[in-house]
């Protein structure tokens, strides 16, 4: 039955009157340090709050929590939730969170604290109407997706139910943003290494250090297309004993990113090239992959997209189709349907003094209500 203007009226009004319950168990959940790799104190806190509303959470080998709303039959068709868990801060993060009036503050409030609160408030309320979905409902509190959590979470998660899944609707970033196309990159570790010495008795021995730094003056020279948009970066470099030695091990952390698959093969196949051949005579230099997300689009005609373009308008926002590096990945590299969509907006990502904005939630929380709603009715006319 699709929703009338009335229906769609009380949403509204019934997701405002929500806002200060949103605030206070994002901040609850907030309050639990959730490290990437190290987010199960965190899944256990999520889990219990699942419980206190009356579900049976489930919790994965890998800190995964899942709460299906439904009849729960084996190969009935879903429409997945993701929200990931984790964050960039390490445990030992003094966890400061307050409020001055219309903004929150926390290291990682809303990245992605709030979004998992947000899930959980749409299933709240869908419960209050007793409403029944033609397709199952799963959420995901999913790990691993920061840094080099590498979005194991959300491959698990998608790789368990891949054959259920009729749409993903990735909860994460700001309120007006649709991502539908998924930035992929590869990271690398490359490591470089040679015989060693003294810095004035082996002078003319090979420098693992001085190999790497050819190596990356290699990269820098890389010329990378701006459309498809496509990018490269050394982060971090580490190496060598003392300032007297000829160094016999050195490492850089490389990032290679594209939102075209194909652009990105063939930088990295330039990348190996230089690491392979730069480095010089008596080194030897290796790859470790550390980080595999890949790209992928859904066009701005696809139905799931068109709609969360209409819910973002609906709720007097301007829709931005936009490409980004969230576990929509996964699905969307799959060829799932599937779009990110945020909550509210917020400021200063990554750093401690993160801070969402409290008035727009209302208006989130409608948005993802009225999705996962017009989402189940998407998925389930697809049915034969």
């Amino acid at each position: 039955m699709a929703l009338t203007t009335e229906d769609l009226d009380r949403l509204l009004t019934d997701a405002a009157a929500r806002i200060e319950d949103v605030v206070t168990l994002t901040q609850r959940i907030c309050a639990v340090a959730a490290p990437t790799g190290e987010e199960g104190e965190r899944a256990a806190f999520v889990a219990q709050l699942w419980r206190e509303r009356g579900y049976a959470p489930e919790i994965d080998e890998i800190g995964n929590v899942y709460v299906r709303r439904g009849q729960q039959e084996q190969g009935r068709p879903l429409v997945m939730l993701l929200s990931h868990i984790d964050t960039v801060f390490p445990a030992t993060t003094p966890l400061k969170i307050y409020r001055e009036g219309n903004l929150v503050y926390g290291p990682g409030i809303g990245d992605n604290s709030v979004s998992v609160a947000a899930v959980m408030t749409v299933f709240e309320m869908l419960d209050a109407y007793g409403w029944e979905a033609p397709v199952d409902l799963l959420a995901v509190a999913d790990v691993g997706e920061e840094g080099l959590g590498d979005l194991k979470g959300a491959r698990a998660a998608v790789e368990r139910y891949r054959e259920d899944i009729g749409a993903v609707l990735v909860v994460d970033g700001n309120l007006g943003s649709i991502v539908n196309v998924a930035v992929g990159s590869k990271r690398w570790k490359i490591t470089v290494r040679g015989p060693g010495g003294h810095s004035f008795g082996s002078f003319g021995v090979p420098s693992a250090i001085h190999g790497l730094g050819r190596i990356i003056a290699g990269l820098a020279e890389l010329q990378v297309p701006k459309d498809p948009r496509t990018t490269f970066n050394v982060g971090m470099i580490e190496g060598g004993t003392s300032v007297n030695t000829i160094a016999p091990r050195a490492s850089a952390l490389l990032d290679m990113r594209s939102i075209n698959p194909q652009a990105l093969d063939t930088l990295v196949a330039q990348a190996r090239t230089i690491v392979e051949q730069r480095a010089g005579a008596g080194l030897q230099t290796e790859i470790e992959v550390i980080g595999d997300r890949p790209a992928g689009k859904r066009g701005e005609d696809d139905e799931l997209v068109q709609l969360a373009v209409e819910v973002v308008k609906w709720i007097g926002y301007q829709p931005q189709c936009v490409a980004s590096s969230t576990d929509a990945n996964i699905p969307i590299s799959l060829n799932i349907p599937s779009v990110c969509i945020g909550v509210t907006k917020g400021e200063k990502a990554h750093t401690t003094e993160e801070c969402m904005h409290v008035a727009p939630l209302g208006k989130g929380i409608a948005q993802l209500l009225r999705l996962c709603m017009e989402a189940s009715a998407l998925v389930a006319s697809r049915q034969p």
